[in-house]
């Protein structure tokens, strides 16, 4: 069977995505910073898929420990999830340079070394699967959420030149871009209802994504629209709205 390695698995979009992905018989590891968190997840996972499920600590703010990880793993997974994310305080990012970099790094740069990883391993050997979550927040910069759509676009950006360099590899590079999840990072903001995906819709949008060899998901179709929408509204007119 296939190995998927969850990068971030403690946040609710990745633990559903790691249980659809073992239910469809997919083997699982886990990967995160809070330790305690992961046990839980790896005992309910194993509980209810009767196989065991192994964790690591994975922290992706550790520049000297990032390359650990996979260079530990034998065999090497299939396919790599990374579902870290860090959306931050818009209001303290604008004015907080440490605030402002800590997203950053979550969100983009610091996952690049464990990328770069497994993409030379699945281009040796010519086949397997990354997987990004991204955001629709980085089709087009906005004050409401500049540091956070910032580090999502370059991190699509990246993912798509990645995507570009392996596909003749045999190597599926996968960006998944979910609009509104109800999630315990969005659970004190009022979301639209019909724009809001749950992490079990994610997870089934990732998984499909996987056995289709798609390229890009919105994992509600709309956004697509939206986002092309708001990306097509020329600069000196979208400067002045209150996004």
């Amino acid at each position: 069977m296939p190995t998927l390695l969850v990068i971030g698995a403690t946040s609710d979009i990745a633990h559903a995505a790691a249980l659809l992905f073992g239910q469809k018989g997919w083997d699982l590891i886990l990967a995160g910073r809070d330790m305690e968190r992961l046990e839980d997840i790896s005992f309910n996972l194993r509980v209810r898929l009767a196989k065991d499920v192994p964790f690591y600590h994975y922290d992706v703010l550790d520049s000297h420990k990032r390359t650990e990880l996979w260079d530990n793993l034998d065999p090497k997974p299939e396919a790599i999830l990374i579902a870290v994310g860090l959306l931050g305080d818009q209001g303290e990012a604008k004015s907080c340079p440490e605030l402002a970099l800590k997203v950053a790094t979550v969100n983009f740069t610091g996952l690049i070394p464990i990328i770069i990883q497994a993409s030379q391993y699945y281009e040796s050997i010519g086949k397997g699967s990354v997987i990004g979550i991204s955001s629709v927040a980085g089709d087009r910069g906005r004050a409401s959420n500049y540091p956070y759509g910032s580090a999502k676009a370059g991190f699509s950006a990246y993912l798509s030149g990645l995507r570009n360099s392996l596909s003749k590899k045999g190597v599926q590079v996968l960006t998944i871009k979910p609009g509104y999840v109800r999630t315990a990072m969005t659970a004190n903001m009022l979301l639209p209802g019909l724009l809001t995906a749950t992490p079990e819709q994610v997870a089934k949008c990732i998984y499909k994504g996987v056995v289709k060899k798609k390229s890009v998901v919105y994992v509600k179709w709309f956004w697509r629209w939206i986002m092309f929408v708001i990306k097509s509204i020329p600069e000196f007119i979208f400067k002045r709205t209150n996004s």
